[in-house]
């Protein structure tokens, strides 16, 4: 039987990747890992998303795991919702070391949208775009030429 992906303060699974595991037999931990570990990294099709892939199998059997995530935004509270806290009273507390806490996982949380496999070795497409600033300050360091 095929256990569901939960949702957690890491990672948010769209209804749409849920049905690709099951149909490429992909696990929420591979998925994971191809996140965490990725071989390669490009723009991802959709607008604000990336895509990442690891080689898996051998000999006749190669082929790719792509996964298609985003980051995502951190949510925006409504006037609307900020005067009912201050007219409880909930306002006036300083927010605790959890709260903030609570806050960064919202920001570094990833959204996956899909997962597949591709048979064999997929082109390379554009990759994802590094600031100017930081590939200056990494070839005067000698990490990149």
């Amino acid at each position: 039987m095929f256990n569901r992906p939960k949702n957690d303060a890491n990672y948010h699974w769209t209804n749409h990747v849920m049905r690709k595991t099951v149909f490429y037999g992909l696990s929420a931990e591979r998925i994971k890992r191809v996140i965490r570990n990725p071989e390669r990294s490009e723009k991802g099709i959709a607008p604000d998303t990336i895509a990442v892939m690891q080689s898996a199998g051998n000999g006749r059997g190669h082929y790719e795991v792509w996964v298609m995530y985003a980051a995502a935004k951190p949510r925006v509270q409504s006037a609307k919702f900020k005067a009912s806290r201050l007219y409880r009273g909930l306002a006036m507390a300083k927010p605790s070391e959890q709260n903030q806490n609570q806050n960064q996982n919202i920001v570094s949380r990833k959204i996956i949208i899909t997962a597949w496999r591709y048979p064999g070795t997929s082109p390379v497409r554009e990759a994802i775009p590094i600031p100017t600033n930081i590939l200056e300050e990494l070839r005067e360091e000698g990490i990149i030429k």
